[in-house]
């Protein structure tokens, strides 16, 4: 196990600028992920950390060495790939002895490691067995073993459920985290999808354009995000967010309605509310916001009540109240006021009473305008 430290890494393709002078720390034993939409640059800082790609600037640091010019093989990490990356032509038993066996270890050694790691992932009866013959979940097992065997002092996975159907990887990522928590090592874990994320992560990274716009634990981000681009990015669905205009101690929405956040300030431009955060209300309760149904998402432990407002906004909410709302009924949507949030012009989170039990000092940020 091993703290994996980056001080100002960037990286370049030619004279297209990929990262953003880095700065980040992954703790000894952590499952650190690192998340954020297509083309943020997640997958090239993994990269960046096994050596699979030069730096254009900065330095890796893996325990007390520093790696930033050491060959892959030199730097104590396994790597699980999106695409497996098995020998055809090998059986399961030889794919996960492969890399051990480059290592000069012994027969005996390579068989009793080979054996206790199948048996830990359940695969232990496949190894006579070639990768044509297996389940793609049973593939990613031998791709994640050949990982293990090699007893390195981080693991980095670069995506390695994408290829699963929805079942096998929810099945698949809960083997991982227990994985993690019977070898206690250092992990990195890049995925598009947040609810891989936030199920597995000790520490999330969100990524945005070769940028870190904040590191803390998945409740962190989601209860307290740093900016208007975690606070959107999160969430499924994600947060209702609306500009408004600080007047009179009060946040005024577009179509008009007032919600009483005395505490706004004139630099207040958006407020943002989670689904979860919205409910249906009577008509003409107080401080409730008028509007039209205009779909509802039937989800069976709940669903999702898309809301039109006047001047054209829309709010999406949680609901589980009976009967179910119509299309095209008039309700009413109260917001739970204590759990708002607000950001200022640059969309930078405005800290206010705590919309949530969540101290604003346990939150690791990196905002940039």
């Amino acid at each position: 196990m091993a703290i994996v430290r980056l001080e100002n890494v960037h990286k370049s393709f030619g004279s297209t600028p990929i990262l953003h002078g880095i700065d980040l720390e992954v703790r000894d034993g952590e499952f650190a992920v690192f998340v954020g939409p297509s083309g943020c640059g997640k997958s090239t800082l993994l990269r960046l950390i096994a050596g699979l790609e030069d730096v254009s600037g900065g330095e890796i640091w893996i325990g007390d060495s520093r790696v930033t010019d050491l060959e892959p093989s030199a730097r104590g990490v396994s790597m699980v790939f999106q695409s497996y990356a098995l020998y055809p032509h090998m059986t399961v038993y030889k794919n996960i002895a492969f890399g051990l066996s480059l290592t000069g270890a012994g027969r005996e050694r390579i068989d009793d490691q080979v054996r206790s790691v199948a048996k830990m992932l359940q695969i232990d009866a496949l190894l006579d067995r070639r990768p044509r013959e297996l389940s793609g979940g049973q593939r990613q097992r031998v791709a994640i073993a050949r990982a293990i065997v090699r007893e390195p002092r981080v693991f980095l996975f670069d995506e390695p459920l994408s290829n699963l159907d929805a079942a096998l990887r929810a099945q698949t990522r809960v083997e991982i985290a227990r994985l993690h928590e019977r070898l206690t090592a250092t992990m990195i874990y890049v995925t598009h999808d947040q609810v891989e994320a936030m199920t597995l992560a000790d520490r999330m990274v969100v990524l945005n354009r070769g940028r870190v716009e904040q590191v803390g634990t998945p409740a962190e981000l989601y209860h307290r995000p740093a900016n208007l681009f975690v606070a959107g990015f999160l969430g499924a669905p994600q947060m209702n967010i609306m500009p408004v205009a600080a007047r009179d101690g009060a946040a005024w929405l577009a179509s008009g309605e007032r919600l009483p956040l005395a505490e706004l300030g004139s630099s207040a431009a958006t407020l943002g509310v989670r689904p979860e955060d919205l409910r249906l209300a009577a008509p003409g309760t107080e401080g409730a916001l008028t509007g039209e149904v205009l779909l509802v998402e039937e989800l069976g432990e709940t669903r999702l009540v898309h809301v039109a407002l006047r001047e054209g906004v829309e709010l999406v909410l949680r609901d589980r109240s009976e009967p179910a709302p119509s299309r095209g009924a008039r309700v009413a949507v109260v917001p739970d006021l204590n759990r708002c949030h607000i950001f200022d012009r640059n969309g930078k989170r405005i800290d206010r009473t705590p919309a949530s039990p969540l101290p604003a000092e346990s939150v690791q940020v990196h905002t940039h305008t």
